[in-house]
């Protein structure tokens, strides 16, 4: 289990697969701010709560220039289906073996009701054009967080 990557360091590069088939090249992205955020399952109700959220807020994503990236370690096949099911409008990234996870620090201990297993601690971090992380939020409560996120990006300029 890492540390988190926290605020002024340089994102971890990373080339993962989307939901379409394409890779998708962190260092590709240098010059336009990027938003990750690591969720630990698809087609769960919190997870598809916050995906729904970050769909429907997706014009101003867009308009603001930033690209915007769901990760968690869920199959290409598995991503394909929710994005088709709840017809999410941005990229989700496999990460089966959670290598990239473990890179941010979202691959942590979770205890639930007593019992500790490893997994996804929702999290996001905004990365800016020059590559390094300006925010980050860990132990995400989905409620309100599209939001956040916008705010964060709007002050990034």
């Amino acid at each position: 289990m890492a540390d988190w990557i926290e605020v002024g360091e340089l994102a971890p590069r990373f080339e993962l697969e989307s939901d379409s088939g394409e890779k998708v090249d962190l260092a590709a992205l240098q010059g336009t701010p990027v938003v990750l955020y690591f969720y630990p399952r698809d087609d769960t109700p919190g997870c598809t709560k916050e995906a729904c959220a970050f769909r429907d807020s997706h014009p101003q994503w867009s308009a603001g220039g930033a690209k915007l990236f769901g990760i968690s370690p869920d199959t290409v096949e598995s991503h394909g289906k929710f994005r088709d099911k709840y017809q999410l409008n941005f990229p989700l990234l496999a990460d089966p073996d959670h290598a990239v996870a473990e890179r941010y620090g979202a691959w942590r201990e979770k205890n639930m009701y007593g019992k500790k297993s490893m997994g996804i601690q929702r999290s996001t971090f905004l990365i800016d054009a020059e590559g390094k992380v300006a925010r980050v939020w860990k132990r995400v409560r989905v409620d309100g967080h599209d939001q956040q996120v916008q705010e964060a990006l709007r002050d990034l300029g």
